[in-house]
């Protein structure tokens, strides 16, 4: 007899036993987790803050993993096309995402229709670490502080620029808060990307720039661009000669940075989510990696953070934010 011969009654009879036997070919398969390579996705192009992150995070996760992790940059929409990947991947724990806030907390408050995830169509397996942004200025400017920078903007209200890896980015949300909180007008660029901006700021085609301080570092320790302040509260252990934002009067509320967590997609079986956030919090507290992302301005996530609560959090912040600047794609 066929099971489409099989009367009706016997197959509902049959249908725990098939659960059962699905279950635990399941919970073999993520005993037996990892025996492949595991990608972990990008959603930006080489490079920037977030592959930068990823690239020093692999080779940590594949010693305590004992398989290959690779990276794959897909690059477009502010880091959504990646996002979208891992969200609609099997989930098996062998396709993830290093993902920063843009795609995570930002995107849907910038563009709700054509975003087709949500928060809960991800794994939350841990924050990697955060990071403050920078405001610079294009050498033609010959501006070398904060009080020269609200100086000379607010004196010619709308004829300066400033430019952001993309509409929506924290960057992009940074430099709204900067001009909400300054009283200043200012016109936003955005630019597909790190590279083009910093093309334009070093040619002088755009006045000014945020730019997540990993990406700035090097423009700014070699003395390409000013650094006028960094976006946290806290001036950053990379950069102590360069002040916070918030160290000025008038910008005292900017505490903002850019963060990047490891997800997985919805419904990971939880003995693959268990070995994922043992490999995250063990990578964490390599020493090599540790020095690395210090010496960008990263602070490390303390063990134990609840990636769920702080991503809603942080997302209602951002919404403040979109909302005042009226953000929209």
């Amino acid at each position: 007899m066929t099971p489409a011969q099989t009367p009706s009654w016997r197959r509902r009879a049959l249908w725990p036993l098939f659960g059962a036997l699905a279950l635990g070919a399941g919970l073999a398969q993520a005993d037996s987790y990892p025996d492949k390579p595991i990608t972990l996705v990008v959603g930006y192009p080489p490079g920037g803050s977030t592959d930068l992150m990823a690239r020093t995070l692999a080779p940590e996760l594949a010693k305590r993993l004992g398989t290959a992790v690779v990276i794959e940059n897909l690059g477009g929409a502010g880091g959504a096309i990646g996002a979208q990947k891992v969200a609609s991947a099997s989930a098996d724990g062998y396709t993830l995402l290093v993902a920063a806030n843009n795609e995570i907390a930002i995107k849907r408050l910038v563009a709700p229709t054509s975003v087709k995830y949500e928060q809960r169509d991800f794994t939350p397996l841990g924050l990697i670490a955060s990071q403050p942004m920078v405001l610079v200025a294009s050498p033609k400017m010959g501006v070398k502080s904060v009080a020269d920078f609200l100086k000379l903007v607010k004196a010619n209200p709308g004829k300066f620029t400033y430019g952001s890896s993309g509409v929506g980015t924290a960057l992009h949300l940074a430099g709204e808060m900067v001009k909400d909180q300054g009283g200043l007008f200012m016109t936003h660029i955005p630019y597909r990307g790190v590279a083009p901006l910093t093309t334009d700021l070093l040619g002088s085609n755009v006045d000014f720039g945020v730019f997540v301080l990993s990406s700035g570092l090097p423009l700014i320790k070699s003395g390409k661009l000013n650094a006028l302040g960094t976006t946290e509260r806290r001036r950053s252990q990379a950069t102590p000669e360069v002040p916070a934002l918030a160290e000025t009067p008038a910008l005292k509320g900017i505490d903002i940075s850019s963060w990047f967590a490891l997800l997985g997609p919805a419904r990971l079986p939880e003995p693959v989510v268990s070995k994922l956030k043992k490999a995250l919090a063990e990578s964490l507290q390599a020493p090599e990696l540790r020095k690395k992302l210090e010496e960008t301005g990263s602070a490390i996530a303390p063990p134990q953070h609840d990636l769920g609560k702080f991503m809603a959090e942080e997302t209602a912040k951002y919404k403040r934010i979109v909302e005042f600047a009226r953000i929209e794609e």
